[in-house]
């Protein structure tokens, strides 16, 4: 009986450093994940979020981690590369949502509706920035993002594993790759709205020279605001499906760039 209890007390025991070290992972990962980890959310329900993944993602993937607690190196090693690792994957998805932040800054600076209604949200951003973004986390969790959080954290510890530092040339390649997928979208999504208003204001530097005596900008300036305005309630629904379908190939192969 004594014996038993023994074994089960050491069993418990494991069970717990390797959940741990799970929690680590998935608890890093959280601070930044879209949706889930937002300012907004309270912490408490951040952290019952962080659990539940844990206790999903645990099952699948102890087996890789019991090597680490042989020692106290290996521990010690895996308590840094879990929270490295984690902080890795939520930085790819929320530099994919950050996509809509810096198209919705690009589009409020060349409509001129950068200053309508800023600061609605937690972090200070032009108010279609914050359109963007809300739309965006919307869709995200439409997409099942929870269930592709679970996969994707699973997935990683066969890219990343457990007590294994990942090469910085790896994590540079990597992060360069994501960072300039993202601009590039983030300018794909803001294209109308910047040709607008380049032709815009061409066409209110003819004016003027033109008419030189007319105050161009009194008469310029409500019309590059309504303009934008209906541009923006015409190309809204297409620009975030475009981003939907970029963020979609993004959780299928989270751990490669095309």
């Amino acid at each position: 009986m004594t014996e038993t209890l023994a074994d089960l007390m050491g069993q418990a025991q494991l069970n717990l450093t390797l959940g741990f070290l799970v929690f680590l992972r998935v608890g890093a990962m959280m601070a930044i994940l879209p949706a889930f980890g937002e300012r907004s959310i309270p912490e408490r329900v951040r952290l019952v979020l962080t659990i539940a993944f844990t206790a999903i993602v645990f099952p699948a993937v102890a087996g890789n981690l019991q090597g680490l607690v042989v020692t106290t190196s290996g521990l010690m090693r895996g308590l840094a590369t879990e929270v490295i690792a984690g902080l890795l994957l939520g930085l790819v998805l929320r530099l994919f949502v950050m996509v809509l932040q810096i198209a919705g800054t690009m589009v409020a600076q060349s409509t001129s509706l950068s200053q309508i209604f800023g600061g609605g949200s937690v972090e200070a951003q032009p108010a279609i920035g914050h359109l963007f973004l809300v739309a965006g986390l919307a869709l995200a969790v439409m997409m099942k993002l929870h269930v592709r959080v679970a996969e994707m954290l699973i997935l990683s510890y066969d890219y990343f594993p457990a007590g294994s530092f990942i090469p910085t040339q790896d994590v540079m390649i990597w992060g360069v790759d994501h960072i300039s997928s993202a601009f590039a979208l983030s300018f794909s999504l803001a294209a109308p709205f910047v040709i607008a208003s380049l032709i815009y204001n061409v066409a209110l530097g003819v004016i003027n020279r033109a008419m030189p005596s007319l105050m161009v900008a009194f008469v310029g300036a409500p019309a590059i605001t309504l303009g934008g305005l209906l541009l923006l309630f015409a190309t809204t629904p297409i620009l975030l499906e475009v981003w939907r379908s970029g963020f979609a190939e993004l959780l299928l192969d989270p751990f490669g760039v095309d």
